[in-house]
């Protein structure tokens, strides 16, 4: 068990669930999705990790991260069992393109796995 507040438990763990992308690792990526997930990706949302992994395992494609992502804000239940992580998605030159959002879940043996993910495209630059 970490010694770390839950806030940065969840930062941490959304930054290496990111990781697992710019190092191109799929299988490390599964390992942070939870058996019920639901993620929003595509023209339906995506039940199960099944199902998040056949769709996502496109993006790891390839020699270099077709993006990247980490977090800037994150809140966790009192109860330290919910937690919400959100910030911005960058394109590999650094331009933000989107932002998103994910739950997360403290699993029995003591992980975060993410429940919900969704991503919204970034609004447009203000003047």
């Amino acid at each position: 068990m970490s010694t770390k507040p839950p806030q940065d438990q969840v930062a941490d763990t959304e930054r290496a669930f990111a990781a697992t992308m710019a190092a191109r690792d799929l299988e490390a990526f599964s390992a942070f999705i939870d058996p019920e997930a639901i993620f929003f990706s595509g023209p339906e949302p995506l039940h199960g990790k099944a199902a998040v992994l056949k769709w996502w395992a496109r993006y790891f494609e390839g020699p270099a991260a077709p993006f990247s992502w980490e977090p800037d804000t994150v809140e966790v239940l009192a109860s330290c069992t919910l937690a919400h992580s959100s910030g911005p998605v960058r394109t590999p030159d650094g331009k933000v393109v989107a932002r998103f959002n994910s739950i997360w879940r403290l699993a029995p043996d003591g992980a975060w796995r993410i429940v919900f993910d969704k991503g919204e495209a970034a609004p447009p630059a203000q003047p």
